[in-house]
Formats: structure tokens, sequence, C-alpha cells
């Protein structure tokens, strides 16, 4: 641990990131506290080569640039030294959450608050490209919430002095960014402007307002296509909450043509502040999360990320029974299923028992999967209160295409297990056949018959 950095003595490490260590500082001739970022170029014995001199660049990109943005929502800088195997720079202490903290579910902040501090994002971006400065990495990490959401973008690293000459930029280096965040022109390789940082601030603006990304993928060159090319899903069928309204803000911000898009972070604000008007509820409930944690645990759920987990329990309702309840009934017209969640019932086809199911087990899938044959096959009657996830086709419509993936998957994995132990008991009831071996037949059993070959009878 060390415990000088020049003037400054160190308290202790706040944030540790690929490249730079950040530690919480008291100077000697001043009063407050500060974050100092160290970067270490390494030992000096050891061949540094490009990334030393990179780091060097972003380490004075960053000092230089930050010096020229003094605003509210911009992180302030007091200082920056660059010595020979390190650098680091002294800046603001902000007490407080990276933004990423709040794009899980569990931890989502209530609209107005979200759309309250992209609002302020919007002016510090608007404020930086009036000084000539592109961020070109904002993202939630990015941006510091502090005491009653108090805003700092942060991490100018990356920036672009687009008051240069393209070519002769030192800092101007393709394709840098997150990708999760990147513009179209920015996955690429295309020259950037202001419009980059408005792009990857709407990517920011839905991650908090629905918990997942716009444009999620398994594998980086799937994502880059759909960033390119697909269109972002709707937040306010992810999130009842959001307002029909911001999904044109969203949209608007994540156009792939620039010229359509918001033309500055102002303009950005203004539709923004519009929306957040109209939004006239602001009490808020934190999300029960004991339902989640009862799904989270069952084999279905498996493949599930945890915010599909959520998006499950947002689009489908939870149901009690009561004991000899009847769930579904056999010749009705109704293509909704369910997953017991607690409790057991009988599954029955005309009078006669064809299966008990507990918890995890689904029912009523096959007016889903086969919406053509939406009459029921069969009876399910409660042996005992239950608990069921009932899902209607309607609202998994509005699902996410992940989600949809993982239902479609498991409800046919379902199927398939089934039909095979149906078979199996069908089997039991079949006659016995012969079954071609290597050396002749045999008899399904299982009990191996020989037939010797033929001769000639005596005479």
């Amino acid at each position: 641990m060390l415990d000088r950095i020049g003037k400054y003595r160190v308290i202790r490490e706040i944030g540790k990131g690929a490249t730079a260590t950040v530690y919480l500082c008291k100077a000697d001739d001043r009063e407050e506290l500060v974050a100092v970022k160290l970067v270490d170029f390494g030992d000096k014995n050891r061949d540094q080569g490009k990334w030393s001199r990179r780091m060097r660049k972003l380490f004075l990109t960053e000092a230089a640039i930050a010096a020229k943005l003094d605003h509210p929502n911009i992180i302030r800088i007091y200082d920056a030294q660059v010595e020979e195997n390190r650098a680091y720079l002294v800046m603001e202490f902000i007490d407080g959450q990276p933004l990423d903290h709040y794009c899980e579910f569990n931890t989502m902040l209530p609209l107005p608050r979200a759309v309250s501090i992209v609002f302020k994002c919007c002016m510090a971006l608007d404020f930086a490209f009036r000084r000539g400065v592109v961020h070109r990495d904002i993202k939630p990490a990015n941006i510091l919430i502090g005491a009653n959401d108090l805003v700092k973008v942060t991490d100018f690293g990356l920036a672009l002095n687009i008051s240069k000459e393209m070519d002769k930029d030192s800092t101007f280096i393709m394709g840098v960014g997150s990708p999760a965040y990147m513009s179209p022109e920015q996955v690429k390789g295309y020259p950037l402007n202001q419009k980059t940082d408005l792009y990857s601030l709407g990517v920011v603006l839905f991650h908090l307002l629905t918990g997942r990304l716009p444009f999620r993928a398994k594998h980086p060159a799937q994502l880059i296509y759909k960033i390119i090319n697909a269109d972002p899903p709707s937040a306010s069928q992810l999130n009842p909450e959001v307002p029909e309204a911001m999904d044109r803000v969203i949209r608007k911000a994540l156009e792939k043509d620039l010229y359509s898009r918001y033309k500055n972070g102002a303009e950005f604000a203004k539709d923004l502040s519009s929306v957040r008007f109209k939004i006239l509820d602001d009490n808020y409930v934190a999300p029960d999360t004991t339902r989640f944690s009862i799904l989270r645990k069952m084999p279905f759920f498996t493949e599930f990320d945890d915010i599909e987990v959520w998006e499950v329990l947002r689009f489908s309702s939870w149901r009690q029974f009561q004991d000899n309840s009847v769930l579904m009934r056999e010749g009705e017209t109704d293509s909704r299923f369910g997953l017991i969640v607690s409790g057991t019932a009988q599954i029955s086809v005309g009078g006669r028992l064809l299966a008990e199911l507990g918890p995890g087990e689904v029912i009523g899938e096959l007016g889903y999967l086969d919406p053509t044959h939406a009459r029921r096959s069969a009876t399910v009657l409660a042996t005992s209160s239950m608990a069921v996830l009932e899902i209607s086709p309607s609202a998994l419509i509005l699902a996410s295409e992940e989600c949809l993936e993982h239902f479609r998957g498991q409800l046919i994995s379902t199927v398939v297990k089934r039909l095979v132990r149906a078979n199996e008991a069908l089997a039991a009831q079949g006659e016995e056949v012969m079954l071609p071996t290597e050396s002749g037949f045999a008899v399904a059993s299982g009990i191996d018959l020989e037939l010797l070959p033929d001769t000639p009878p005596r005479r």
C-alpha cells in the first residue's frame, strides 16, 4: 500500500481499472479530500513500447482537456504530474457511486431521478462540445453520482479535441470506447463528432430505464451487427412505467442516421425536460425481491439472465389457487400457460389421471406452442394450495428477444421430455417385438436369442 503520491497522503484505495488506480488522498496544503488517479507506466527496465507511449498521451490528454472544462457536472482537475515511470491526476473527490450501480433492475432509480441525471449529462456534454471536446467513452462507469444526485462526468482520457486537425491530433485513436455504448459510426471507425456522445448517452438512458442494454449479443461481431443494423426495442414495453413519449426521445438519440439524431446536448436535454415534467408521480417503491429469489432458484430459469427473470415478473401474473380449484379445463379455448411455483396439481384427460405435477413444472404449454390447437387437451386440478406464475402469449410477445428465445427453448424441452416419458409408458403396455442383432434377432425384452444356421434335415 502506498503512503504518499507526491505531496498527497494516501488514505485508501477507492477504485481500480485496467490502466489506473484511484486513491483517496489528503493534500498537505488543501483542506478537502481529493481523488488521485495513478497510472504506472511499468518497470523502466521492461520494454514498454507503444503501450507506455499511448498511456502517456491518454493521461496528458485527460489533464489538458479537463483543465478546459469548468462545469458543475464535469469532474474538476486540480493537478497533474508526469514522472519517468508513472503519472498522476488530482481531482475532486465525489463520495458516491458510478452510475452503473443503478443499471441493475433491483437497484434502478425512480424514473424522474434517472431522467434528471441524464439531463445533467446532456448539459455537461453540450458544454464540452462548445469547448471543442468529444468524450468518446460515455458509459455508466464514467458518470459519478453523489449526494442529492450530484452528477459528474469523468474520464476524459479518450476524449477528442476537435479544434485540432483530425490527422494531426495525436489523441485521435480509432475504435476507442466501450462496445455496448458505441455509436454506429464509432464501431465503423468513421470520424466522430459530438453526436457520438449523444448516442452513447441514449444507450445509458435506455439502460437506466429498463435495466438492460438496447443491443446485446453473445459475440462482438453479432453486437456490432445489431448496433449498425437493428432497431432498439421499445423501453416502454420493457418497463411499463416508462411513458411512450420517452420512446421517441430514445429513438432520436439512437438514430443511426447522423442527420436525424440530436444535433447537440441542449436539444436532447430539452426533449428530456418536456417528458420529465409530464411525469407526475415521484413516489417510488423498490421492487420486491422475494419472488425474484424464488424464480431464480428454479431449473426452468437456469439459462435466463437476472434481468430476464425480472422481465418475466413484469409481464406475468402471480396467481394463488385453493385446494380443489380447477386451473385449466379440458376443451376450453385458452393459450395461457403457467409455471407451478408451489403446491401440487393433477393432470387428467377424459376423467382419467395422466400425471401429478409439482413446483417447477409447466402447465398448459401446448396451447402456446401450437396456437392453431388452442383448446385445452387436459384438465389441471389443484390438489393443495398453489402459487402459479401465469403467462399470457399477448404479454410474452412484448418480451425481449433473449427472453423469448429462452422461453421457447425451455417449453420445447419440457414437451420433448414429456413425450419421451409418454413413449416409455406406452411401450411398457405394448407387445414384445423381434429386433435385428449382429448374430440374428432378439426379443425387445433384452434376452438375446441366436438363430441356428439352416442345416439339411436328416433322412
